[in-house]
């Protein structure tokens, strides 16, 4: 087995349909190349150990026995390693996912760390991006769904005055149903099919809302409940910033005077994401090199969607 090459270590983000992966540098959490694939055709657990494999041999350049943090979506076993996931990723249900990759990339299998890809998210923006110098964040990542987590001192944090269980708010109760159902690529869509009975994407929806009063309103919506969720489910973690992460964050210009007009001033600096999707990336190489007691919260325990 070839040594640790210390000062670097492989990074995976494993997202809705694609599979991100770089090498992560200490010091400044500088990433090489990013590479990147998606798995669609992907049927097997095997399969899936070899695309990630593939990525991270063509990501280290040749430079084998580095650890791996991986940034994956839950429900997933970090400590273990193993994948509770059955409605997305089936295939890698119960499988132990750290001895697999320990094998293939020549490291010790408690080389091969887990993280949930929110916490990734934020301890990104926290070591090199919107996050900086703050003592107490939070992250929303805006997309699909809504992922959460937060941060005191720069520490993950899952569980204290104002943090919802496990650090998720996707399933916290909220006006009549929970928060994911106003905060959500679907809500967006759904805004917008019930003031013009037309279905389109959120995507479409954007880049139609220069000429499309009800895209800008269908954004706006969207925005307002931000503002919502950040002045009231999380009045009383008094985060110093939130910053906005996910894809619809990229259409920030459209909402975010909606969810700036929830907010009382001074309450949160709102911010949007410096790293984009970047971040799970940056953030698997902090909890690798920072403080080893944030880094140990990081991948301990068992992480929900």
């Amino acid at each position: 087995m070839a040594e640790m090459t210390h000062g670097r270590v492989l990074t995976f983000d494993v997202g809705g349909s694609h599979v991100s992966a770089a090498v992560c540098l200490s010091g400044d959490y500088r990433l090489g190349p990013v590479v990147s694939a998606h798995y669609d055709s992907v049927e097997t657990s095997d399969g899936f150990v070899n695309l990630l494999c593939r990525l991270g041999a063509e990501a280290a350049a040749g430079d084998d026995g580095m650890g791996a943090t991986l940034a994956v979506p839950g429900p997933f076993n970090l400590q273990a390693g193993i994948s509770l996931m059955r409605h997305k990723l089936p295939y890698l249900y119960g499988v132990n996912l750290r001895e697999a990759l320990a094998a293939r990339l020549r490291c010790k299998p408690d080389q091969v760390r887990f993280l949930n890809d929110a916490a990734a998210y934020l301890l990104g923006e926290i070591g090199a991006g919107a996050a900086r110098g703050f003592g107490r964040a939070v992250v929303l990542t805006l997309g699909t769904g809504i992922g959460s987590a937060f941060a005191v001192n720069g520490r993950l944090v899952t569980d204290g005055p104002g943090v919802p269980a496990g650090g998720e708010i996707w399933n916290a109760p909220y006006e009549g149903g929970i928060v994911e159902d106003s905060i959500s690529a679907r809500a967006i869509v759904s805004h917008y099919r019930q003031n013009t009975g037309v279905e389109r994407s959120v995507e479409e929806i954007a880049r139609a809302a220069d000429n499309d009063a009800a895209a800008r309103e269908a954004f706006a919506q969207f925005g307002r409940h931000v503002g919502l969720v950040l002045s009231t489910l999380l009045a009383d973690f008094h985060p110093e910033v939130a910053v906005l992460g996910g894809g619809i964050a990229r259409s920030a210009e459209l909402f975010l005077p909606a969810t700036r007009g929830q907010l009382k001033d001074g309450t949160v600096e709102l911010r949007v994401s410096e790293l984009m999707e970047r971040a799970p990336l940056v953030g698997c190489g902090v909890a690798w090199f920072g403080d080893p007691a944030n880094a140990a919260s990081a991948v301990d325990g068992t992480a929900g969607s």
